[in-house]
């Protein structure tokens, strides 16, 4: 409690060096978008860690040792919890919005399958199609397995968007492009 430890000027400097890192680990040229790889909080937290890694030691004085110790443990933790199973690289948005750039990419795009084969079996016009015979139309075209969990959440987002309209229950469940409004 009586322990209180300044940042020496080489560990503020260290603080920085690592927090810079951190951030260019999202810049990836090969990427169609940059990865947020760390934020203001992992700053924060460093400077934290940091502190309290001095105060254990009962040091007047945060040393860049103390910051290499931060960092480390920083790093260990976005990799446990930011790794996107699927790409192996670290994404923010694990933490930030519950799921990575490539979930919300497949989303995307399986919503816009599920508007072209609406369009393409009726326009916005066009009658109702049935839920299962949308569904095979659209995973027979996919080049990845498509489950049911992932087709109702496309489904209800476009819903939500008011892109569609779903229709009765069960298996007699259908959709229809909504219509348009001109404005």
């Amino acid at each position: 409690t009586n322990c209180h430890p300044v940042i020496t000027p080489a560990a503020g400097a260290a603080l920085t060096e690592a927090y810079v890192a951190m951030r260019q680990l999202g810049d990836d040229i090969r990427a169609q978008e940059r990865r947020i790889t760390a934020t203001t909080r992992q700053l924060e937290s460093m400077i934290r860690l940091s502190e309290a890694h001095a105060r254990m030691r009962l040091s007047p004085e945060v040393t860049v040792g103390d910051v290499e110790e931060s960092v480390r443990l920083i790093r260990s933790a976005i990799k446990q919890a930011a790794t996107d199973s699927r790409t192996g690289l670290i994404d923010m948005g694990l933490l930030t919005e519950g799921s990575s750039a490539s979930d919300r990419r497949l989303r995307d795009d399986l919503k816009k399958a599920v508007l072209s084969r609406l369009d393409e079996r009726g326009g916005v016009s066009g009658g109702a199609v049935r839920w299962t015979d949308l569904y095979r139309d659209v995973s027979e075209q996919s080049d990845l397995r498509l489950d049911h969990n992932q087709f109702g959440d496309a489904l209800r987002s476009l819903e939500a968007e008011g892109s569609v309209n779903i229709f009765g229950e069960g298996a007699r469940r259908s959709i229809r492009r909504a219509a348009m409004s001109m404005s």
